[in-house]
């Protein structure tokens, strides 16, 4: 996590009137210079000025659109800013409007590790093993595997990456989430025991050496702290209070929550379901809750939007983007100072570029029943 200095004492106390009228003014001094990008797990008050929203792969993408804007501010977390410093061109600034909004789960995979872990894993079998990283992951291990001849993936393409994986080699690295891995596999129809986890903390990964020569899969001992608070038990509670609701969850979630939801999708695919569904559908969702709640304002008197879990499954980091913080940023672009700028070395851009690309570049999977 990169360190963020405190705001100065101006930006204290502030009232969220205040902040919004202050935001707003900047924005449209800085006009067509200006693009701001708003991830769905993001508070109401920060998506409000965001110019696009969506997952981050989405964002990044519309950010390499950008040709004619000087600075992207990205509303979501650091590996998110550092895919969009990827794929924009060099004349383009990418800002985190705080350094300190990292991810738990692309902190659980750093490159020292992934390089021990390949090394241990590559000395012991014979077979090609091919790294696929989750795009939820720091530039530097998306850089190993484009190096390496793997690719990213989302949570909607997962299955065609490691479709793609499986004709180019064998074996598969799977990092940093081990439940979208473990989900996407058994869903394709792979079984569970062709599926080691592989821990970085322990000797050797955890692993006997037969176990990485029969492992078809090594999973990332990873996960996101939001979707792994969902729980079967919850999907049992649901079913019980009311059996008219249908479960659709993330697939970060655990393997046991997925098999129990009726569906599983990306974020995107949540919203479209859900919007989708007929009138009066009646939904529990499986995933960050300021997009559940954005999904239940938007579809009342029509669906029946709900969390899954009785509490509040929130992206604590994701939350540390907030006005204050967004104002400071457009406050200091105004001024002609450019803050928490967001580079990648070219080197790691160079293969994070080809390790996404690989990923882009493959044809999309046919529509069902085509």
């Amino acid at each position: 996590m990169l360190y963020q200095p405190p705001l100065p004492p101006q930006y204290q106390g502030l009232s969220i009137e205040a902040l919004k009228l202050r935001v707003a003014e900047r924005k449209r001094q800085l006009g067509s210079r200006l693009v701001i990008l708003g991830h769905h797990y993001q508070e109401d008050d920060v998506i409000a000025f965001a110019d696009f929203t969506g997952d981050s792969l989405k964002l990044s993408q519309l950010a390499a659109e950008q040709a004619t804007c000087e600075f992207v501010v990205f509303c979501g977390v650091h590996f998110m800013a550092e895919s969009a410093d990827i794929l924009t061109e060099d004349n383009v600034k990418v800002i985190l409007p705080d350094l300190s909004a990292g991810c738990s789960m692309a902190d659980m995979a750093t490159l020292e590790q992934l390089e021990e872990a390949w090394e241990i894993v590559t000395g012991v079998t014979a077979a090609r093993v091919i790294p696929i990283t989750y795009v939820n992951s720091s530039a530097d291990i998306k850089s190993f595997c484009g190096l390496h001849g793997g690719a990213c993936c989302t949570s909607s393409n997962a299955a065609r990456v490691l479709s793609w994986a499986l004709d180019q080699g064998e074996k598969i690295m799977f990092l940093p989430d081990q439940h979208l891995g473990r989900n996407t596999a058994y869903a394709m129809g792979f079984p569970l025991d062709s599926m080691a986890v592989v821990d970085p903390n322990k000797p050797r990964l955890g692993l006997r050496d037969d176990g990485i020569r029969d492992a078809r899969f090594f999973l990332w001992k990873g996960h996101c702290s939001v979707h792994t608070l969902f729980s079967p038990e919850q999907c049992d509670e649901i079913r019980r209070i009311d059996p008219e609701f249908r479960i659709i969850v993330h697939p970060e979630c655990d393997w046991a929550v997925v098999q129990k939801a009726d569906l599983s999708g990306s974020t995107e695919a949540i919203i479209r379901t859900v919007r989708q569904s007929p009138e009066g559908s009646k939904w529990a969702v499986g995933t960050e809750i300021h997009l559940v709640s954005r999904l239940a304002q938007e579809q009342a008197g029509k669906r029946v939007v709900r969390s899954l879990a009785g509490i509040q499954c929130l992206c604590t980091t994701m939350y540390r983007i907030d006005l204050p913080h967004l104002l400071y940023a457009l406050d200091e672009l105004a001024a002609g100072r450019v803050v928490n700028q967001v580079r990648v070395d070219d080197h790691t851009r160079r293969w994070s570029r080809v390790a996404l690309q690989r990923m882009l570049s493959l044809p999309a999977l046919r529509a069902a029943g085509s």
